[in-house]
């Protein structure tokens, strides 16, 4: 079961509230949708860890980003009874190699080998993937001999096995819940960067991933139930560097009207809130926009 925080609401007020708003919603109409597990940047933030979504399909739930503090905050979801009846895949879709979007992958990889040794942890990536995952096994590798070795917690155990799959854009996944696409995005100078598109029986969820114009954006969500889009900095305030790597506030309006998402969720914020972004983006867009905070559930 998937719920988020705040006071129980009944049936009957939950779906009216839901026809009304796109926040983040206090029980579950459908079986699928999103929790934001990371939203911030580079830039430290108590109230924002690094980059991570988890797309749920019925009672699983598929990583996108593996930003710092990514099994902190499932941990907190599942305390909160965000993620009640929903296991972790052992599944990550990484949509760039910056290090905020994969500086808790070590984390991850560990605490999946922990809760079960026989069981491969499978990564879809950009080129370079495979490198970065060996590299962190490497840099590991006197921890898991003495949690293998003799006395170890794991002893008679196999190391981490994990599965790296260095993808190109097209369907990367399927499963009897969800299909994934990999789209490419322009992000700056980095020469493989993606989005992704979920596919489900009851939604269709895309995350844009770190994100530029040219924008493929409205190529993957016509009408999509659900995009989680990064950026939104207003165009007066963006360095060149934003500009080349991130989409500003105007840029996502523009996205949003070339394709009406039922609920757009803006993520990968600087510390604070960036109200005057959400303003501009409002004032040129119709539909219904939201900041994301960790630990939101959106449907």
């Amino acid at each position: 079961m998937l719920i988020s925080t705040g006071r129980a609401l009944a049936m009957t007020a939950t779906l009216a509230l839901i026809a009304t708003t796109g926040q983040a919603q206090t029980a579950r109409p459908s079986s699928s949708g999103v929790l934001m597990l990371g939203t911030g940047n580079p830039m430290p933030d108590p109230d924002r860890f690094g980059p991570a979504t988890a797309v749920i399909a019925d009672s699983a739930a598929y990583l996108v980003d593996a930003g710092d503090g990514v099994m902190r905050r499932w941990r907190a979801a599942q305390a909160q009874h965000l993620v009640d009846g929903v296991t972790l895949h052992r599944i990550v879709f990484l949509t760039h190699l910056h290090s905020d979007h994969t500086q808790g992958l070590p984390a991850l990889i560990w605490w999946l080998w922990m809760t079960d040794q026989d069981q491969p942890i499978t990564i879809y990536g950009p080129r370079g993937t495979r490198a970065m995952t060996g590299h962190i096994l490497a840099a590991w590798s006197e921890d898991i001999a003495i949690r293998i070795g003799e006395g170890g917690e794991f002893a008679g155990k196999p190391g981490p096995n994990v599965k790296v799959h260095e993808i190109d854009p097209g369907i990367v996944y399927q499963d009897s819940l969800v299909t994934v696409t990999a789209f490419a995005v322009h992000h700056g100078t980095w020469p493989q960067a993606f989005g992704y598109r979920f596919n489900m029986p009851d939604k269709v969820i895309v995350i844009s991933g770190d994100a530029a114009p040219p924008s493929a954006i409205p190529g993957q969500c016509r009408q999509c139930d659900i995009l989680v889009h990064e950026g939104g900095l207003p165009e007066a305030k963006a360095t060149s560097y934003y500009h080349a790597f991130h989409s500003t506030a105007e840029e996502i309006a523009r996205v949003a009207n070339a394709t009406h998402p039922r609920l757009l969720v803006l993520t990968h914020q600087r510390p604070g809130v960036n109200q005057p972004g959400l303003d501009i983006i409002r004032a040129n867009y119709a539909g219904r926009v939201v900041i994301a905070s960790d630990l939101d559930v959106y449907h």
